[in-house]
């Protein structure tokens, strides 16, 4: 029997050491996760200690005209290379282009004044009438030397508005003689025409009295 207990005794003490070796491998995972945990709490501080991100420095691009920044990008892009073209052909291309567009500018061109048009049938264009009665002066005969034209000194006297006081004009105008029957002194009637030269829109229409 004392040997039986002695086995059973000798047996049963590793089944109890066993839990107690086991024990401290147990609590290894959790000493490891303690050291990962405080590091995460010292990492969370130091995110939000960590400064803002700096704005973005301006492109230079914005500054210039857009069709010069339109010709930068244009560059920028990659694409197959074209073949090697002499200046004369460059030059033949751009006409080209430049006849295609003024073609196209043409149509839309005539397509606008036809939606403008319409049927063709439009409002007539008004004639041009003259409003009022044209002017006529009577005056004396300076110079006739020009052919056809006379020289007529107008002399008016009005009395003034405010001062009441009678103040006396001269001036002079050129009026059209066809057929050089007024003289230098003679009393004439002239009438408002139309424009005949650069200085001359009145027309002879009587000799009122001649030069004595």
């Amino acid at each position: 029997m004392s040997e039986e207990e002695n086995t059973e005794e000798v047996v049963e003490t590793p089944a109890e050491e066993a839990p107690e070796a086991e024990a401290p491998a147990e609590e290894a995972p959790a000493a490891e996760e303690a050291p990962a945990e405080e590091a995460a709490a010292e990492e969370a501080p130091a995110a939000e200690e960590a400064p803002a991100e700096e704005p973005a420095e301006p492109d230079p691009l914005d500054e210039l005209p857009w069709k010069e920044k339109r010709r930068v990008l244009k560059s920028r892009e990659s694409g197959e290379a074209g073949p090697e073209r002499t200046g004369e052909q460059r030059q033949s291309d751009r006409e080209a282009a430049r006849a295609k567009k003024a073609a196209i500018r043409r149509n839309r061109r005539e397509e606008i004044k036809s939606a403008r048009k319409g049927d063709g049938t439009g409002t007539p264009r008004a004639e041009k009438t003259r409003t009022g009665k044209p002017k006529e002066r009577q005056g004396t005969v300076v110079s006739d030397k020009t052919d056809k034209t006379i020289t007529v000194r107008i002399d008016t006297a009005r009395r003034h508005p405010v001062y009441e006081k009678i103040v006396r004009q001269t001036h002079k105008i050129h009026a059209h003689d066809e057929n050089n029957d007024a003289h230098e002194g003679d009393v004439v009637r002239v009438i408002e025409t139309r424009k005949l030269s650069k200085t001359k829109h009145w027309r002879l229409v009587e000799v009122v009295e001649k030069a004595r």
